[in-house]
């Protein structure tokens, strides 16, 4: 089993994603390189990718945090079986907040209106300098179309050294590979 480097990774995603569907799967294979790497490894702790991500990670022997909001466990949502511990906080401001604060690094798997957030607020994040800078890794090849898509339609909006806090991986590999290469060895640190 990996040790915990004191690295922590938080992986953004979609909470539609079922087990044994593509997207769950490819989920699961990011949740277990970054586990295999020794991430310690935050969600959003529910189902979804979330889930996908946290078990691929609990099942590389990866410390995994779901970091959860009253609001949804209102609604009757409870953290996924592969949470080892839970961060509860009050609102989806708080939760959202603390995971891009709170880490070494950000990725983000295909998702909806939630992921879409979290993307723009931990690169708007970045941009303005308000918390350290950290990788923010958009995974897979729908951010690629999607994203460029956009930006080609507000050109000149969207300075080129605000692009470069972003990076495009069209796959689980190469997202584990960009980490390795821009966070270097492990190091032990107290995020989240």
């Amino acid at each position: 089993m990996p040790h915990n480097n004191g690295r922590t990774v938080s992986v953004f995603g979609g909470s539609a994603p079922t087990p044994e569907t593509p997207a769950y799967e490819a989920a699961r294979r990011m949740g277990r390189l970054l586990g295999e790497a020794g991430w310690r490894v935050a969600t959003g702790g529910y189902e979804g990718t979330m889930e996908a991500v946290s078990r691929g990670a609990a099942e590389a022997g990866a410390q995994v945090v779901g970091v959860v909001c009253e609001v949804f466990e209102r609604a009757g949502l409870q953290p996924n079986p592969w949470v080892g511990e839970v961060v509860r906080l009050g609102t989806l401001r708080e939760r959202l907040y603390y995971l891009v604060r709170e880490c070494h690094a950000a990725l983000a798997l295909s998702g909806g209106i939630g992921t879409l957030s979290e993307v723009a607020f931990a690169w708007s994040l970045l941009q303005a300098g308000e918390i350290q800078p950290k990788p923010l890794v958009l995974v897979g090849p729908e951010w690629n179309r999607s994203l460029l898509a956009f930006l080609e339609s507000h050109v000149g909006m969207v300075r080129p050294r605000d692009l470069e806090l972003l990076t495009l991986c069209p796959t689980a590999e190469d997202a584990a590979q960009e980490l390795a290469r821009r966070t270097g060895p492990p190091s032990i640190s107290h995020a989240l």
